[in-house]
């Protein structure tokens, strides 16, 4: 159930969030958490196939969704991480009784505490962050691909075609500790943020992203995002959810903090 606009002492913050197992696969392997109450939103891409990679995805929400509510933005990143090691050693002990190989799943999440916010990250899930009209990545994937991109081995036309594009370099629950990556910063007014699976950004480029995001709110340019990947072919799960930063001034929903 997508959670109401929920005023944070300096926001207005709506979510949005939609999903679709896509037309090629029979399960959808990917989940997602928005707890703006918490302060933090999720996405997660299971891997493993099947029950496996869905067990994934599902273990590091359920774990994010008991973080408890932070007292401060170094707090709320410790809850996170303190919950995605719990994931972790969860998904490890499930791959170990299958006995069927590795299973895991990536993650990207956006954490917001007052006027300041985290995009976490481990895989090629993405975070992205669109502010002035001007949509930028917050992530770097966690891929073959880009390490070979950045080592110069590949060129960019290259990149389209590689085989190893889709082979992801870090994922919860296949090691020992959640390999993650942050970048944080402050909110502007009207920032909004992305987090999505990689069936998204398979089908659709930057500056199309940009133009829904622009054009609609959280909820509706979540479900266009995954109606035209699904119009596109969709050849994996896709999930987005998006969250919109509002001052709430003018805004008469908006619900005055406690005194």
């Amino acid at each position: 159930m997508r959670p109401e606009a929920h005023w944070n002492g300096w926001f207005l913050l709506e979510t949005g969030m939609a999903t679709d197992v896509g037309c090629r696969r029979e399960i959808n392997e990917d989940d997602m958490i928005a707890r703006p109450d918490l302060g933090l939103w999720a996405v997660a891409d299971g891997m493993g196939g099947h029950a496996a990679g869905e067990f994934a995805s599902q273990a590091i929400v359920a774990e994010l969704s008991e973080a408890g509510l932070p007292a401060s933005a170094v707090d709320l990143q410790a809850r996170f991480m303190e919950r995605l090691i719990r994931a972790n050693d969860r998904i490890r002990a499930h791959s170990a009784e299958l006995a069927a190989g590795p299973i895991g799943s990536t993650v990207a999440a956006l954490l917001v505490h007052e006027d300041s916010y985290g995009v976490v990250w481990c895989g090629d899930s993405r975070g992205y962050l669109l502010r002035d009209g001007h949509l930028v990545q917050q992530s770097r994937d966690h891929t073959e691909l880009r390490a070979a991109l950045e080592a110069g081995r590949i060129t960019p036309e290259e990149a389209r075609t590689w085989p190893r594009r889709n082979v992801i370099t870090r994922a919860i629950g296949v090691g020992p500790d959640p390999e993650c990556d942050i970048v944080s910063g402050r909110i502007a007014p009207g920032d909004l943020f992305l987090l999505c699976s990689d069936g998204l950004t398979e089908h659709l480029d930057d500056t199309e992203i940009a133009d829904i995001l622009l054009d609609l709110p959280p909820q509706a340019a979540c479900e266009a995002l995954i109606a035209e990947t699904v119009a596109r072919g969709a050849r994996d799960n896709v999930t987005a959810v998006v969250l919109a930063c509002r001052s709430g001034d003018d805004d008469d929903e908006k619900t005055a903090p406690p005194l």
